[in-house]
C-alpha cells in the first residue's frame, strides 16, 4: 500500500465502487447466468441498454418487413376456388287440407291453409368456396381435394385482381386431400409460387397463411409458428371423414375458406397447404406438407393426371401389440393378410407376379425399414409407375428378397 501513489489509490477506489454498483444493480443477471455462458453478462455490461433495445427493435422491424415482403411476393399467386351448380328453386304455397268441406270450415275457418313446397326450376348458385395457388405459369393450380369434391359442379378460379377463369379438374389425389386444377392463363400472365422443401421444417419457425377466409375475405393473411409436426387427424369434409397423416400443425389463424391456400416460410417458399382446423380449439390448424403435393404436380405435368404406383397387397402394420396377438417373430413390417375387402394378395397384381403370399411380412423396401412411423403406403409414394423395387420379406422364419415392378393404380 505504501508503494501506491495517491492517484492510484483514487483509481482503485473508483474501480471498486463501480464493481459494487454493477453487482448490486445486476445481481439478478449474475445469478441467472452464473450457471451458463458469461457472454450474456459481458454483453450487457459492455453494451448500454438503449443499444440493446435498438438492436432488438431493428430485428423485430426486419422480420415485420420480411412478412410484408413475402405477402407482396405471394399474394398474386394465391387464388379463390369457387364451385357453382344448378340448385333447385323451392317455392312455398298453401292449400286447403279439407278441400273446401263446409263441415270442417265451421271449426277451422275460411282462411285455414296448410303450407306446401314445390320445386320451381333451378338457378345457378355458388355452393362452396376455398383457396388455392398457382404452381406453374401455364396454368396449373393446386388446392385441397375437399374444395373440389363435388363432381357435378363447375369450378371457377378468381385471381387476386378479380379476374375469373374457368377451371378444369385434372386430378383428385386418392390418398391425400389434394387436387390439381388447370386454367388458361390470362394475357397478364400468372404468378407461380416458389415451392420449398417441407423436410426441413422446424417446430417454432414462423409461417404465413394466405387464403379466402370464410369464403368471403380474399387473400386474408395470418402469421404464426409451426406448433407441431407429423400430426394425424380425422377430418370431416363434404364427402365424409378422412384420415390425414404427417400434417403440419400451426397456430396461424386458419378458417373455413382457407383450405388449399399456401403456408409459407419467411423466404417466401410454400412449405404446405392449409387443410383443416381443430374444432373447439383456438389457433390449432393443420397443413399438408408441400413435398406430398409435389408428386401430384409432377404426375400431372407428365401424364395430365395423378397416378400412383400399385403393389397389390392388403396388410396391417406390425407393432409390438400385433406381434404378441398373432405370435409373430418380428415387431415391424407389413403383414400381408386377407381382409373384409378381399384377399391379401390381389390377383394379377405386381405382388402376385413377384411371388408374395398371404402371411408374408414385408420388412424393407429398397433397404428402408417398414414400420408404424413409415408404413408401406408412405414408402410407395416415393416411387413411380414402372419402377422396380426390392422387398425384404420375412417368410417361414427367414428373410428373402423379392423384386417387384410397380404398376399404375386403377
Amino acid at each position: 500500500m505504501d508503494n501506491l501513489t495517491k492517484k492510484q489509490i483514487v483509481i482503485l477506489v473508483l474501480l471498486v465502487a463501480v464493481v459494487v454498483s454493477v453487482v448490486t444493480s445486476l445481481g439478478t443477471v449474475f445469478y441467472i447466468t452464473s450457471k451458463g455462458p458469461a457472454s450474456i453478462v459481458e454483453r450487457i455490461i459492455e453494451q448500454p441498454q438503449k443499444e440493446i433495445q435498438r438492436e432488438i427493435n431493428e430485428k423485430i422491424l426486419r422480420q415485420d418487413e420480411l412478412v410484408v415482403a413475402v405477402v407482396k411476393l405471394a399474394s398474386p399467386g394465391v387464388v379463390s376456388v369457387v364451385a357453382t351448380k344448378d340448385v333447385p328453386v323451392v317455392e312455398q304455397f298453401f292449400v286447403d287440407p279439407f278441400g273446401g268441406d263446409p263441415f270442417f270450415r265451421q271449426f277451422f275457418g275460411e282462411e285455414f291453409r296448410v303450407p306446401q313446397f314445390r320445386q320451381k326450376g333451378t338457378e345457378r348458385q355458388d355452393v362452396s368456396r376455398g383457396s388455392g395457388f398457382v404452381v406453374s405459369a401455364d396454368g396449373l393450380i393446386i388446392t385441397n381435394k375437399h374444395v373440389v369434391s363435388d363432381e357435378s359442379a363447375d369450378y371457377t378460379v378468381i385471381l387476386s385482381d378479380g379476374t375469373k377463369l374457368p377451371a378444369k379438374i385434372l386430378g383428385r389425389d386418392p390418398f391425400f386431400d389434394l387436387a390439381v386444377l388447370k386454367v388458361t392463363p390470362p394475357l397478364s400472365g400468372l404468378t407461380p409460387l416458389l415451392l420449398g422443401n417441407s423436410d426441413g421444417i422446424q417446430t417454432g419457425q414462423t409461417v404465413i397463411a394466405i387464403g379466402n377466409a370464410l369464403g368471403e375475405f380474399q387473400n386474408s393473411v395470418s402469421v404464426g409458428i409451426v406448433s407441431g409436426l407429423d400430426r394425424s387427424i380425422i377430418a370431416e369434409g363434404p364427402t365424409g371423414s378422412e384420415s390425414l397423416q404427417e400434417l403440419i400443425q400451426t397456430d396461424a389463424a386458419v378458417n373455413p375458406g382457407n383450405s388449399g391456400g399456401p403456408l409459407l416460410n419467411l423466404r417466401g417458399e410454400v412449405i404446405g397447404l392449409t387443410t383443416a382446423v381443430a374444432r373447439g380449439a383456438e389457433n390449432i390448424g393443420f397443413g399438408i406438407k408441400i413435398n406430398k403435393a409435389k408428386r401430384d404436380i409432377e404426375s400431372v405435368k407428365a401424364v395430365n393426371r395423378i397416378v400412383y404406383p400399385f403393389v397389390g397387397v392388403r396388410y396391417i402394420t406390425v407393432t409390438e401389440e400385433v406381434k404378441e396377438s398373432k405370435g409373430l417373430l418380428v415387431d415391424y413390417g407389413a403383414l400381408v393378410l386377407k381382409t373384409s375387402e378381399g384377399p391379401g394378395v390381389v390377383p394379377a397384381s405386381p405382388a402376385e407376379k413377384a411371388g408374395l403370399r398371404e402371411g408374408d411380412i414385408i420388412l424393407k423396401i429398397n433397404g428402408e425399414r417398414v414400420g408404424s412411423k413409415t408404413p408401406l403406403s408412405s414408402h410407395m409414394l416415393k416411387y413411380n409407375v414402372g419402377e422396380a423395387v426390392m422387398l425384404v420379406v420375412f417368410r417361414d422364419g427367414k428373410e428373402t428378397e423379392l423384386k417387384i415392378v410397380l404398376e399404375e393404380r386403377k
